[in-house]
């Protein structure tokens, strides 16, 4: 004890408690993270891959476009070289060489003489012009020119072989 002073007084030990936290303004210990994907570079993204999208889409539509028309002309020369085989043969009066390019059916329907015998009762032809070919009904316009320069205006009906794909003629105005 110590003369002269207030006799002290004893208490329980402080608790520890923490200062209040920083105000406003205070930069927090570590940077933010990136923002990734507002603005400018998410528009800039879509927009590539948007464009790509419509190149490759595009692209294949022109290619089908393309094929579709390719196709077409392709069967239309082939019909033209096969209708012009078969009318030479005619107006040559080689019938039988017009008689093989003849179908399968139309060579069911009617005997190499039988086919012959009609063919040579026939009006001749001098020339023929041939027109485009319709997909649809397997026919192409053909116009006879006949010797007196009347003009017969017929249609040769086509079918393809089974086996080779090939066209062949099944019948000219029947």
């Amino acid at each position: 004890m110590t003369y002269g002073q207030p006799p002290m007084q004893y208490a329980p030990p402080a608790t520890f408690v923490p200062p209040p936290p920083p105000g406003p303004g205070v930069h927090p210990p570590f940077p933010a993270p990136p923002v990734e994907g507002r603005g400018r570079r998410i528009g800039l993204g879509f927009g590539i891959g948007g464009g790509i999208l419509a190149l490759v889409c595009g692209g294949g539509v022109a290619a089908v476009i393309g094929l579709a028309v390719a196709m077409t002309g392709a069967l239309d020369e082939q019909a033209h070289v096969v209708v012009s085989e078969y009318l030479d043969a005619v107006q040559a009066g080689d019938y039988d060489k017009a008689y093989k390019q003849l179908c399968d059916n139309a060579q069911d329907r009617e005997s190499l003489s039988e086919y012959r015998e009609r063919m040579s009762r026939e009006e001749r032809f001098d020339s023929y012009v041939i027109g485009d070919f319709d997909l649809e009904s397997n026919e192409i316009p053909v116009d006879l020119t006949r010797p007196g320069g009347a003009v017969d205006h017929t249609e040769a009906q086509l079918e393809q072989n089974t086996s080779t794909g090939a066209f062949e003629v099944c019948g000219l105005g029947e």
